[in-house]
């Protein structure tokens, strides 16, 4: 059952960009929001509510494109409708002149927080956090009060902050936030007077702390690249969602515990634009590439981990401007591979990227990931592959092979087609066990190869051709249902530690 809820929520939000979803989901609680207001279970007019979001959409949408033609770069207006949405919720729907313009100024700020609060290309702060709060510092008499933290509009927020935070994959992180957070808050009350029964339902009908996290605080773009560093972050932020505290013209919100977290978060994340020189592209298969970059500057990277790329171009379709890409050469060399799958209906983002001319320069905003292998040495692994999803076992073996370390590494590599294999050559040319699954053996197979069947690759067939399997440390990678389909087997068969990672198409 839960398996099937998952591949179902799998592909109703994989059919849009994540600033769409976000998008949506912002458009949905505002318009429950103006339903509700009118029945009267939401004290605020709701010509009130339009004007606000009016202005707020409004001056972000304008302001970035201005900012964008100033700083001469194509405008993200998605990114800006979002800005402006989630504005428009932290500020009470008044229609007095001060706080339509305090919503204009924080919309403003915002925005110029996006090219001047950046460095080398990367924002530092998530910018509605950083609006809100630079106008509250400019126009103190009209802080944003977050109004959206209701008992009516609760179930919408949580719901939709639940499938923000799974498509981000970042579920654990939101709930650590969330369970944090709250404990604050009801310290906090409790310090007040307030009972420990009235404190606890408090924290989430009378505070934003859901809608906090969901829409603000799983912002890709300014979360550190580690999940243990996002764990960290979630902490920090989470206890000083209930502090309260002032230094000087400075006193505690919502959105300064956001922008402290995401300070930490740049600080420990990749600290400078990436530029990357195109180089060329090789055919590794009848359906696959590798695309090879030059950075501008040395990046650092760990093997397993990704790498998400920004490429503007004409007639984009609704899966948007952004992909993130398993890195599949090594740490160690100076060039940047990328494996990619390509498909008869291939998105606008791929066909732009495979016709790019060697010399362009592609733009990358972030480099994360946990999908890489145990600091033990001695640990042995078990790689599981489908399809596209053996890349970033590649870059793992290529670090392998390029420093010399040795690993007990069992790869097991399952394909629709003996012929349709992805880095095949490269790892011929490795001394460790290949165990491949497809429709029918390749008509050479290398001496380390081991065919095992048509399959279908099931955790049964992984544990009787790979008997010690319950002693490694396992990892899938592929497409979206054969991880949801190995990591509950391989856990009930006894392996204890499986990592996945997932190529959901593009």
């Amino acid at each position: 059952m839960i398996s099937r809820f998952t591949a179902w929520l799998d592909q109703l939000t994989g059919r849009v960009t994540m600033y769409r979803l976000v998008l949506i989901c912002l458009l949905a609680v505002i318009v429950e929001a103006l339903l509700v207001s009118l029945t009267g279970q939401l004290p605020y007019n709701p010509l009130a509510i339009l004007v606000v979001v009016a202005i707020a959409v409004a001056v972000s949408y304008l302001s970035n494109r201005l900012f964008a033609i100033v700083f001469r770069v194509k405008p993200h207006s998605e990114s800006a409708l979002v800005t402006g949405l989630i504005l428009s919720l932290l500020y009470l729907p008044q229609l007095t002149g001060s706080q339509l313009l305090a919503v204009a100024v924080a919309a403003l700020f915002a925005t110029a927080s996006k090219y001047l609060l950046a460095i080398r290309g990367r924002h530092v702060f998530n910018p509605a956090a950083a609006g809100a709060f630079i106008a509250g510092l400019v126009l103190p008499l009209n802080p944003a009060t977050w109004w959206m933290a209701s008992p009516w509009l609760l179930p919408l927020v949580a719901i939709a902050s639940f499938v923000i935070l799974y498509r981000t994959r970042h579920l654990t992180m939101g709930i650590t936030a969330i369970i944090v957070a709250a404990a604050s808050v009801v310290v906090q009350q409790l310090s007040f007077g307030t009972s420990i029964g009235s404190a606890i339902p408090a924290a989430f009908v009378s505070y934003p702390i859901i809608f906090f996290v969901g829409f603000m605080l799983s912002e890709p773009l300014t979360l550190p690249p580690r999940r243990w560093q996002q764990l960290a972050e979630a902490v920090v932020v989470g206890v000083l969602f209930g502090l309260i505290f002032r230094f000087g013209a400075i006193q505690s919100s919502f959105q300064l515990a956001l922008i402290i977290g995401n300070l930490l978060a740049f600080l420990v994340g990749q600290r400078r634009g990436i530029r990357l020189s195109y180089l060329g592209q090789e055919q590794l298969s009848p359906t696959s590439w590798e695309l090879s970059f030059r950075p501008l500057r040395r990046i650092r990277f760990t093997a397993g981990q990704f790498i998400e790329l920004t490429l503007p171009h004409q007639g984009a379709d609704v899966r948007g401007l952004r992909r993130t890409f398993s890195i599949a050469s090594a740490p160690s060399h100076d060039v940047v591979k990328l494996g990619i799958r390509t498909a008869e209906r291939s998105s606008s983002f791929k066909s732009a990227l495979l016709a790019l001319e060697p010399g362009a320069t592609v733009i990358a905003t972030a480099i994360g990931g946990d999908f890489v292998l145990p600091k033990d040495t001695a640990k042995p692994v078990l790689l599981v592959a489908g399809g596209i999803g053996i890349t970033p076992y590649v870059s793992h073996l290529a670090e392998l092979e390029a420093s010399a370390e040795k690993r007990d590494v069992v790869l097991v590599y399952s394909s629709s087609s003996a012929d349709d294999l992805a880095y095949a050559e490269r790892l011929n040319n490795s001394d460790h066990r290949v165990l491949l699954v497809a429709p029918s053996a390749p008509a050479v197979l290398p001496a380390h190869w081991t065919y095992l069947g048509a399959g279908p690759l099931s955790a049964d067939l992984l544990t009787s051709a790979v008997p010690d399997a319950k002693s490694r440390a396992a990892y899938v990678s592929g497409p979206p249902t054969l991880v949801r389909a190995l990591r509950p087997a391989l856990r009930r068969a006894g392996v204890r530690s499986v990592k996945t990672d997932y190529f959901s198409g593009y």
